[in-house]
């Protein structure tokens, strides 16, 4: 059996991760699950390099188990990017979704629908018992609504209209399988898995 940590305590993220990486003998362990007290500060600039330090951490905290780590975010073109790195604290350092979807909307009250475009990104981190790392990276295009609107996902799915489904539901609307086919990390996790394959088949031969 092949243990790998997960770098989060997200529910959310830990099912469509283990959904998306099924390989037989894998388990996934969140950091609680583990015992593991990893929280290492997130200072990179960009995504990759905060799911690179969380990723590292996780790996040494746990004796040189495998590690997975994602750094992900919103992207708003009319804000110049923001939140990004910043989205799970965009309204403060103890923010709900519902302060950071607060701000999202009041930052955004006066810019017109063709402006309000976004991107979700998503990057991921594996490194695997002997260190080695792989990345991935994963988007979706779309733009931002002017309020609430579904009741699944979390963040700022409720605000968020997928360009792939033609204006017609939130990323809140759909069921997570859904979610899963067209999301950044599912996008990002299908190319992590890809990666995994191929380097593996290169290690059978």
């Amino acid at each position: 059996m092949k243990t790998v940590i997960l770098a989060t305590n997200n529910v959310h993220k830990v099912s469509e991760i283990s959904h998306a990486l099924d390989f037989p003998g894998w388990e996934f362990k969140t950091l609680r699950e583990a015992g593991i007290e990893s929280d290492p500060v997130e200072d990179a600039d960009d995504f990759l390099g905060n799911a690179r330090i969380k990723a590292l951490a996780a790996h040494e905290a746990s004796g040189g188990l495998a590690a997975l780590a994602d750094d992900s975010g919103l992207v708003v073109d009319a804000l110049d990017g923001a939140p990004g790195v910043y989205s799970s604290r965009f309204a403060g350092e103890d923010a709900t979704d519902e302060d950071n979807n607060a701000k999202l909307l009041a930052d955004l009250a006066d810019v017109p629908d063709d402006e309000r475009t976004a991107r979700f990104v998503c990057t991921l981190v594996f490194i695997d018992e002997d260190g080695s790392e792989t990345c991935a990276h994963g988007t979706v295009e779309g733009r931002i609504g002017h309020g609430l609107q579904g009741e699944g996902g979390f963040g700022y799915d409720p605000l968020f209209w997928p360009d792939v489904f033609d204006g017609q539901c939130t990323l809140a609307e759909v069921p997570q399988s859904r979610k899963n086919e067209v999301s950044h990390r599912g996008n990002a996790l299908r190319s992590l898995r890809f990666k995994i394959e191929v380097a593996e088949a290169k290690k059978a031969f």
